[in-house]
């Protein structure tokens, strides 16, 4: 795990359950032998490379538990696994983390808070007329449990229109989300479009030229999903000449190096993939890897599990 087994409430009894728990949050040196590992916590906001780096060894794991919503980072490894293996990720821990920056991220673009830091750097006025989020058209591409955080917090903004687009069609209480085929429709009608989907084979590339090339003059995109869902060379061709403007929690590539020109793309804002580093993270993550081994240890069906290797 990587946490420390001290820190974290509620986990079973290793006198009555057999469990050990070992702390391992990707360092060079693994605490035990992975082969011994029945239960994989992998580590948080570490490399493709060193959350698979143990998978190949682990001839005994039965569950790998990934403190992400995304599981992009481990389905290279996977490969490796015996069969019958459960993969389960972390919904339910990063959903109001990664909503909050969402709407921060939006309401900073439309209103200039960029704008206004650099002027007070510069102890310059900028007053004038900006966009509001208010009787603004929402288009949330990716309608899972972050796409639904995302709705609640749009909803006392006065929004005129929310629109939703999940992988397929269906009716909610809320209201109806499309499939992804609606997609080329709904994207001109839209003053806001946030990618909040996961990164499969499908949605890599998702945002290409012809996605932002459908968006209005004017439309904010804003990508709290993974940086290669959107095509980069095409959001700099459509965010250079000005027409729409971007807010990026995540990029491709990622990190985003020094000298890379999306850093001083206009109407570009920027932050360093934190959507669920908050402090929300730590007692929520913990919360789920305790009942998740409850369960484990009492064989009893587990949450989250989004295949079976």
């Amino acid at each position: 795990m990587p946490f420390a087994a001290d820190e974290t409430a509620g986990l079973p009894d290793p006198a009555t359950t057999g469990l050990t728990y070992r702390f391992w949050d990707g360092g060079d040196e693994f605490p035990a032998d992975p082969a011994d590992c029945v239960f994989y916590v992998v580590p948080y906001l570490k490399p493709m490379e060193v959350a698979v780096r143990p998978l190949a060894r682990m001839s005994s794991v039965q569950v790998v538990q990934t403190l992400s919503a995304g599981i992009d980072h481990v389905e290279p490894g996977l490969g490796a696994l015996r069969s019958g293996v459960r993969l389960c990720n972390a919904r339910g821990v990063h959903e109001a983390s990664t909503a909050e920056l969402t709407l921060a991220l939006i309401l900073a673009s439309l209103r200039g808070l960029p704008g206004f830091v650099h002027g007070q750097d510069r102890e310059e006025w900028r007053s004038g007329f900006y966009p509001a989020l208010a009787d603004k058209s929402v288009l949330i591409v990716g309608y899972g449990s972050v796409g639904a955080a995302i709705e609640d917090r749009l909803a006392p903004f006065e929004c005129a229109r929310v629109a939703r687009i999940a992988r397929s069609e269906r009716n909610m209480a809320r209201g109806f989300v499309h499939a992804l085929s609606d997609l080329p429709s709904l994207l001109p009608e839209a003053d806001v479009v946030i990618l909040s989907t996961p990164l499969t084979q499908a949605t890599r590339g998702l945002a290409g030229a012809d996605f932002l090339a459908r968006m209005k003059d004017g439309a904010l995109l804003v990508n709290v999903a993974r940086g290669p869902v959107v095509d980069t060379k095409a959001l700099l061709a459509e965010t250079e000449s000005g027409r729409i403007t971007a807010a990026l929690d995540v990029t491709d590539p990622e990190p985003l190096p020094s000298g890379h020109p999306l850093w001083h793309a206009p109407g570009v804002l920027i932050s360093p993939h934190v959507g669920g580093s908050t402090s929300a993270f730590w007692p929520r993550a913990k919360r789920l890897l305790a009942a998740q081994l409850t369960r484990f240890a009492a064989a009893e069906p587990l949450s989250n599990v989004l295949l079976t290797t």
